[in-house]
This record gives C-alpha cells, structure tokens and sequence, in this order.
C-alpha cells in the first residue's frame, strides 16, 4: 500500500485513476481546485476509508507525505484551457515546480501527465517520442502547448540535477465517461450533439485526423509507467487507430441510428492536421497497448451522456 497524491483527482482522467488506485488498496489523496474537475465525478469515493479530498490549487505550494505523485491538473480543453490562458499556463508551470519541490522534499517518485499537443501541428506522422514538435509559441493554444513543453523541461532538470525520480507520459486524445458536456472536445460535443438531435459541428473540412484512446486503456499505461523501475523518457499513450474527424461524426450517428445532419464551421487557429502516436516505446518498455477500438468505447461512453442530459433535463438546466 502506498500514499498516493493525485492532482486534479477530480477530473474525468484523475477519478478514473484514483478508482483504479483505490481498487489496488493504496490511500489517496485527490487534490482539485474545481476549476474543470467536478464533484460528481468523486461523489462516490467520498466515503470510502482509503479516500481524501484536498481543496487546492498546485499554483500554490502545498506541504504533504506521500510515496508518489501524478500531476493531471490542467485544464484540457480548448474551451477551458484558453478561457484563462494565463491561468493555464501558469497551472502547468508553477504546479509542476511545486509537486517536483514537493517529490524532491519526501523523495516521491512523480509522473507528470503531459499531451500529445506538445508536437503541435507535426511535420512527422506518426509522431515518436524524439520529435521536437512543430509548435506556435504565441498562437491561442500556446498556454497549454508550451506549458506542457515547459513542465517536460523542469522535469528532466529536476532529475539531471536533484535526481528526482520522474515519469512523463505523453496523452494522446481519450474519451469515456465522465467527460464534460460542456469541454468543447469533439467526442463529447459529437454525442451531446446527435442526442439533442442538433447538427454535428465539424471545423473545416473534417479531413484532419485524430487517434481515440479509450479512458480504461489510458489509465491501464498511465499506471504501467508509474510502476516502471527506471523509465524516465517521454512515453506516447495513446490509440495509433486515426480516423478522421468526420469518420468519428459518421461513427456517432450510426451507433445512435442518428440522421442529424454535419454543419461546418471555420477551423481554429492553429488546429493540427494530424495526430496518431507511435506507441512504439510503450510495447516495448511497457508491455502496453490499447484494447478498446472505437466503436466499442463509443458504445461504453454514450450512456454515461444519455444519463447526464436526462439529468440535466430533470432539473431544468438549458445547455448551450
């Protein structure tokens, strides 16, 4: 049984986690500032013995006992991380200088949960570990892109000079239930809209790609990492199955029998054409893949929406 630090616990990814850390006996402590997590999403562990929720926010240091450390708190979505893009990158940034000051104090071994956005729009396709990136250092998107890139930097400086013992893993697009209807990422905008009977929003053409990972397997290599004796190398975690943005609209409405039409919008600055990782590195240091193909985790996923909007509906709560 370890000590176990989560921060933002209470986001769709860190509850996932900490489920899967609880179900393997370790005490857990879920810190969140609410900023994107919910409640809802850790109503459940509330009361559970091995559980603790700290109100917190990493841009402020925090004094506490733990074995290891994953650092998730950011904002993820393009909707939310660019409402307070100062706030955003300074979360990526100071928050990794204060759990990596807190990992070096209690000689915690740390993992930090960076993206696959940290190559930007790339030049490389597939995207490996060794690419540099092709990133916009003062576009829209740049608090969390070069954010991310800089909480990779401090982590490898903390180890070549204090010898922290870290993990980075790179995240590529993942889906599953406890999602936000309202986080502006495709997969959940796609269902929201198909079960209003709304049209699907595409930007541009819909030609540009992205790789699906579902939640469990995420999860399933964010924990096979942590637990790795020595790798301190970026690791790409991620579904190397690419669909493009359309062929994931054409997915959502043959799974819900949907007829509801796609309308097109302007792309967003700075959108990337392609996005498939090379997990290369995780078969072979981790022993990982994903299991979960699309319309699979589709089908896992949908519900969780279905519920959310009756819910919503009960209550009265008009959404956007």
């Amino acid at each position: 049984m370890k000590r176990i630090l989560v921060t933002g616990g209470a986001g769709f990814l860190g509850s996932h986690l900490i489920d899967r850390l609880l179900e393997q006996g370790h005490d857990v402590i879920c810190l969140d500032n609410f900023f994107t997590g919910s409640k809802d999403n850790i109503r459940h562990l509330l009361d559970h013995d091995h559980f603790e929720l700290i109100r917190h926010d990493v841009t402020e240091p925090i004094l506490l006992e733990v074995d290891r450390i994953f650092n998730l708190a950011c904002p993820a979505s393009p909707v939310h991380y660019q409402y307070n893009a100062i706030k955003t990158i300074k979360t990526s940034v100071m928050g990794a200088i204060h759990m990596l000051g807190l990992a070096k104090r209690v000689h915690a071994r740390i993992l930090q949960a960076s993206t696959s956005e940290v190559y930007g729009d790339p030049a490389v396709h597939p995207q490996v570990e060794e690419y540099w990136g092709n990133v916009n250092p003062i576009g829209v998107r740049s608090c969390y892109d070069e954010g991310k890139r800089a909480a990779e930097t401090l982590m490898m400086d903390y180890n070549r000079m204090n010898k922290v013992d870290i993990r980075i893993i790179r995240i590529f697009n993942t889906y599953g239930p406890r999602m936000a209807i309202d986080d502006g990422r495709v997969v959940s905008n796609f269902i929201v809209q198909a079960l209003k009977g709304e049209p699907l929003t595409v930007y541009g053409e819909g030609t540009q790609t992205r790789s699906f990972c579902y939640v469990d397997d995420l999860v399933n290599g964010m924990m096979k990492l942590m637990d790795h004796d020595s790798e301190i190398r970026p690791v790409n975690i991620g579904n190397p199955n690419e669909f493009t943005i359309l062929q994931l609209a054409e997915a959502i409405q043959e799974i819900l029998g949907s007829n509801v039409q796609i309308e097109h919008k302007p792309l967003p600055q700075d959108d990337p054409t392609q996005r498939q990782p090379d997990i290369t590195r995780a078969k072979d240091v981790l022993g990982w893949e994903p299991k979960v193909g699309l319309a699979e985790g589709l089908k896992k996923t949908i519900p969780y929406f279905e519920q959310k909007l009756a819910e919503l509906n009960k209550i009265g709560v008009k959404q956007a």
